[in-house]
């Protein structure tokens, strides 16, 4: 089963695993709050700390995805973003997001205490 990694802790991150969860995204995919999920939920290669810096998705097959391409790999698996998730998969929209995932993560260190 496919594994979404999120901050439970940051309310923009909580905000938007909410928004998929409530859009049929709660039945085929783990959604794992990092602050809170024990040591063993975490695939080998990835730590607590990495999993707070960045987003994370785990796929069908086993592989950790991380920043925009994981929020194309879990648009993937949602039946009504599966669109977007095969656009943002093509090479210059994926690094376009990645980018602006960029941005984002610099704003929201730079909110943090």
């Amino acid at each position: 089963m496919p594994k979404v990694f999120y901050d439970g802790t940051c309310p923009v991150c909580s905000r938007e695993i909410g928004f998929y969860q409530r859009r049929g995204g709660d039945t085929n995919i783990e959604w794992v709050d990092i602050d809170t999920a024990p040591d063993a939920d975490f695939p080998v290669g990835l730590t607590r700390e990495d999993a707070l810096a960045r987003f994370h998705f785990v796929d069908r097959t086993g592989r950790l995805h991380d920043g925009a391409a994981a929020f194309a790999q879990l648009w993937s698996e949602m039946p009504r973003f599966r669109w977007l998730g095969r656009i943002a998969q093509f090479g210059p929209i994926l690094f376009a997001l990645e980018r602006v995932y960029l941005v984002f993560l610099r704003l929201r260190t730079q909110r943090l205490p």
